[in-house]
């Protein structure tokens, strides 16, 4: 189902506005109060007003122009999280640029694939990233390097490009374009069944839309303030805390990434009111003492009042989303009980559906595939950046969203999460396809064939396992073999793709037309 624009006589929620109007707009409504808390790990906490954020914006909106960057063209943003991350994404979006924000453990090949297939004309990185983008986005018209990483010391001889700080001029340069909610705004690329990771664009509209709906499921108000450490290129901590953040005038607090040992106290520092979590945080966070001081009142994350967290004294709200679904499709209630280890209920900005394969509705009870359908750029994304075929693919005869997750219907409305898609793995937050890490290995010499599933794992959720049947006159020296497979996955896969076990077969479990059946495989891993 392609984008199009409203039709003629509809007024649209975000008629007229965008993400800079969102900024904007607050700056003068709430010039000094503090939008952004950059909390480094080995320096001060740093924070910028909403009037102080605008300004500096601008100053690089500006700067970007002046570098040649046009509306319409891409820029990565190749940055853990920072407080340079934020001024680069607004920047690129109110001049008009898509900005296009990466994984930033993504491997060598990943990267060169991104930039070549986004056509993107324009870096901005830091000192440990500096070199993979060059010597692999070679496309790109000029890379920019910030200071640090992450808030970290530069280390001695790191690769330096231009400065990030060369790129700001003035402000009152800043440009100025037409409003137009369903011009592009952004990309994330993320994992599909597909062995190519796909990109997400999202229009202005979908970043307004991500915005207001994740700030009315999560009650947040111009008094909260939002305890951010997930990664900042993803939608999680970019629309469901950041952008969130913004459109209710609150504070978002910025950490490089999760730390246990740091958590409370920046919590406690900051009164911090609101996070967005994973389990694997959580279970980190129980090996800690949990202070009676904190003032937080909620806390979201992929489910319902889990049990074994009642220990922290926050209600927490279960949601689900997707990138392509900017927020929330199904979300707990703030203000009632949760069926426990629920992921909520249906959100009621969207229509949700749950089918057998056949196509018939699920009885509650049963588990079946989860659809969701909403309005192409602004409840869902935009499309496939270059990928029309599987934008199309992607919805049904219906116009329904096929998400690839399998879900159980509770009662009284409630839905717990039932099974990943076919072939896809969920390792520490992030979205894995076995396909992507298979056809890596099936080309090392002495592979036959190979197979990956995945293996639960206490803290991460699952974790890749790989299954390798060896070309004949192999099976005698495993270990070469396996050193093989494990350099190539080191050297084409994100390190959280690259299997954390191999196991050597002389065949594997078959279903029809001679798959491999992959659910045999898991039980051999006990």
């Amino acid at each position: 189902m392609p984008l199009s624009q409203p039709a003629p006589g509809i007024v649209g929620p975000f008629a007229g506005l965008d993400v800079p109007w969102l900024l904007r707009m607050r700056a003068e409504s709430r010039r000094n109060h503090p939008f952004l808390i950059w909390a480094p790990f080995e320096a001060p906490a740093r924070s910028w007003s909403y009037g102080e954020f605008h300004e500096r914006v601008g100053q690089l909106s500006a700067g970007l122009v002046k570098r040649g960057v046009k509306p319409g063209e891409y820029v990565l943003i190749h940055l853990d999280n920072c407080i340079e991350a934020m001024l680069a994404w607004f920047a690129c979006v109110e001049l008009g640029a898509i900005a296009v924000t990466t994984n930033t453990r993504s491997a060598a090949a990943e990267m060169e694939y991104f930039a070549d297939h986004c056509g993107a004309v324009a870096a901005i990185t830091q000192p440990a990233y500096a070199e993979l983008i060059s010597a692999n986005c070679r496309g790109l018209r000029w890379i920019a390097v910030i200071s640090h990483d992450a808030g970290s010391t530069p280390a001695r001889g790191a690769p330096r490009r231009d400065s990030f700080e060369q790129l700001f001029a003035d402000s009152a340069d800043r440009p100025r374009r037409a409003t137009d909610p369903f011009a592009p705004c952004s990309v994330q690329y993320t994992s599909g069944t597909t062995s190519r990771p796909k990109a997400v664009l999202w229009t202005h509209a979908n970043a307004l839309w991500g915005a207001k709906i994740n700030a009315v499921h999560e009650d947040l108000h111009a008094g909260d303030v939002h305890q951010t450490y997930l990664p900042l290129f993803h939608t999680n901590a970019l629309a469901y805390s950041m952008l969130a953040s913004l459109w209710v005038g609150a504070t978002c607090v910025i950490q490089p990434r999760f730390s246990a040992s740091r958590f409370w106290g920046v919590a406690i520092e900051h009164n911090c009111t609101w996070t967005s979590t994973i389990p694997f945080c959580m279970k980190a966070l129980l090996e800690h003492e949990i202070p009676k001081s904190h003032k937080f009142r909620l806390w979201g994350t992929a489910v319902s009042e889990p049990p074994p967290f009642a220990a922290f004294g926050v209600k927490t709200i279960g949601w689900w989303g997707m990138t392509e679904t900017i927020t929330h499709g199904i979300v707990g209630e703030v203000d009632q009980p949760n069926t426990p280890m629920s992921i909520g209920r249906a959100a009621p900005e969207y229509q949700i559906r749950v089918v057998e394969d056949d196509g018939t509705p699920t009885e509650v009870g049963g588990t079946g595939s989860l659809l969701i359908k909403g309005i192409p750029g602004l409840s869902l994304f935009a499309e496939y950046l270059h990928n029309e075929k599987a934008t199309r693919e992607s919805f049904d005869e219906h116009g329904y969203f096929i998400t690839g997750d399998r879900v159980t219907l509770l009662d009284n409305g409630f839905i717990k999460f039932g099974d990943r898609a076919k072939d896809m793995l969920k390792v520490g937050g992030e979205n894995v396809a076995a396909s992507e890490i298979e056809q890596v290995v099936a080309v090392v010499p002495g592979v036959r064939e190979a197979a990956v599933v995945a293996k639960k794992h206490p803290m991460l959720d699952e974790v890749p396992v790989l299954f390798i049947i060896p070309q004949a006159g192999v099976a005698g020296a495993p270990r070469d073999l396996h050193d093989a497979v494990m350099a190539a996955c080191r050297n084409g896969l994100a390190d959280f793709k690259v299997p954390r076990e191999i196991h050597f077969v002389d065949d594997m479990p078959r279903s029809t037309l001679e798959k491999v059946a992959k659910a045999e495989l898991r039980k051999m891993l006990g």
